[in-house]
């Protein structure tokens, strides 16, 4: 198993939360004591939101980050580098740089997960589309229910959210996936969170439910396969059906708190 010694960003080798990622090698470009971000959503494996930001700034140097990838070893199978960690990976304003850093320097391609909250903004959408796949966050389908699930910052508006996620669809060239998770706050909504999902028209939807340490839990295998039938018509998975690979961390410590272990 190799180690790499953390300093002001995370670097996680293993699986990140989508089962089409395979082995990820996950990048923070946040890396705070505490998460930073627009929501303080119910199932958060990194508990509640102390931090709350909209602004995008640079918390994490390019050339930190290209400095410790040039150390891992070049054997290391890596599907994908994976933009997310502690927070919202589009609060970083220098993501876009960071993504055009790393395919210079290496082969694999690059996926960004977003809770969608700033994607209205024409910065966002242009660093996103730099990515080779995006997914992004989407478990409302009214402000009442995103204010249930995602619990927002003041200035975060579930309109902008919807116009942010269709206008970058229409324009964006890589892979799409919706990422939803459905809690017992939501189940009720899933015909309307499908039909709104269908006419944002991803590649592919990923239907999820807490089944990492949370406050809030999860619903049943049964219940989930209920809520994937009203999305027919559309490449849905569950992560019920998802195919879990083993693989050894690079950071331990860094992992288990990711999965809310620590």
């Amino acid at each position: 198993m190799v180690k790499i010694k953390q300093k002001a960003y995370k670097y996680i080798y293993g699986p990140v939360p989508s089962w089409r990622l395979g082995s990820s090698l996950g990048i923070d470009l946040l890396s705070q004591q505490t998460k930073i971000c627009t929501f303080d959503c119910i199932y958060c494996q990194l508990g509640i939101t102390k931090t709350y930001s909209n602004k995008r700034v640079v918390y994490v140097h390019v050339d930190e980050v290209l400095r410790e990838l040039k150390s891992l070893p070049t054997s290391l199978p890596i599907d994908f580098i994976t933009f997310s960690g502690r927070g919202e990976p589009t609060l970083a304003s220098n993501l876009g740089i960071a993504v055009k850093a790393l395919k210079a320097l290496r082969s694999e391609s690059i996926a960004i997960i977003t809770n969608s909250s700033i994607m209205d903004r024409a910065s966002v959408q242009e660093d996103l589309s730099l990515a080779d796949f995006v997914i992004a966050k989407l478990d409302a389908f009214s402000d009442e229910t995103f204010k249930t699930m995602n619990r927002p910052a003041d200035t975060v508006r579930f309109k902008n959210v919807v116009k942010g996620l269709h206008k970058f669809r229409k324009n964006y060239n890589g892979k799409f996936a919706l990422q939803i998770m459905f809690t017992e706050e939501n189940k009720g909504n899933a015909e309307q969170i499908a039909s709104l999902a269908r006419e944002i028209a991803p590649d592919e939807i990923q239907l999820n439910t807490p089944l990492r340490p949370c406050s809030t839990p999860p619903l049943s295998e049964e219940e989930l396969l209920n809520i994937k039938t009203l999305f027919a018509g559309c490449t849905v998975i569950s992560v019920y059906e998802s195919n879990k690979i083993h693989v050894d961390p690079l950071s331990d410590t860094d992992t288990l708190r990711r999965r809310g272990k620590m």
